[in-house]
């Protein structure tokens, strides 16, 4: 048996009481760690809160390797924790279907997620959002643009972008660096972005949100992560009410 189990935004206390208690009950516990984490809590801390030893994963395990993960939950009743929702990933969609190929029992426990937290933080309105896109650290001789693309496509459909950060073993994309990128493409490209909306800690009691040009959201400051970036599109009346009120439109 696998269970992918949501754990929420920020800290321990985001997991459901279904969620506790299937990691209770479980033989193993895996947390992935690579399209997000929890900044509010350490392993170890999660470790006590759960009353189980976790085991961290990160891409290559659960992408290239997730043979060991998949024998144990075809003997054994196996947990897989995801910050946010479990199947707004596509790599979990993925694994689920390994697991299910081989005949193992699946089932999912939701959560929080950011794509939907993003639309109470902002007051975009979640109907309004096209396609998201994540926005990679640039590596030596590799600068990709698609990300950019998917925001003008969403623009000229006069819809909202969510913009995923890039995340690190040691390093966690900042708000400001990733308008720095994007604005680096708009300039290539010839287009401009009137505006973005900053958001950073959505869960926890210490969150910013920020809406507002390049210049001015570059200037912010945002605070430890994680951070995630909207591209909004061409704003309704209460969209814009709603930013200028908890965003300093």
């Amino acid at each position: 048996m696998l269970t992918f189990v949501g754990i929420g935004l920020f800290d321990k206390t985001d997991i459901s009481e279904k969620g506790l208690a299937c990691i209770r009950q479980a033989d193993h516990v895996f947390l992935e760690s690579y399209t997000s984490c929890l900044m509010g809590s350490t392993l170890e801390e999660l470790e006590q809160y759960y009353q189980k030893p976790v085991l961290r994963l990160f891409r290559e395990d659960v992408e290239q390797h997730p043979e060991h993960l998949l024998e144990l939950a075809g003997k054994e009743v196996v947990v897989f924790l995801c910050a946010g929702d479990p199947m707004v990933s596509t790599t979990h969609a993925d694994l689920r279907i390994r697991a299910a190929e081989r005949g193992i029992r699946t089932s999912i426990i939701h959560a929080a997620s950011i794509a939907s937290a993003v639309c109470g933080l902002t007051g975009l309105q979640n109907y309004r959002f096209g396609k998201s896109c994540s926005l990679p650290f640039p590596q030596k001789n590799w600068f990709p643009t698609t990300p950019f693309d998917v925001i003008t496509q969403n623009l000229a459909l006069r819809l909202h972008t969510i913009v995923y950060l890039d995340i690190r073993k040691d390093r966690f994309m900042t708000i400001p660096e990733a308008v720095g990128l994007l604005e680096q493409m708009a300039q290539e490209k010839l287009v401009s972005v009137p505006m973005y909306v900053g958001v950073a800690r959505a869960g926890s009691d210490n969150v910013t949100v920020r809406a507002g040009p390049a210049e001015k959201i570059r200037a912010e400051e945002f605070g430890p992560p994680l951070h995630i970036l909207v591209v909004p599109a061409e704003l309704h009346d209460m969209e814009r009410r709603y930013l200028e009120m908890f965003a300093g439109l």
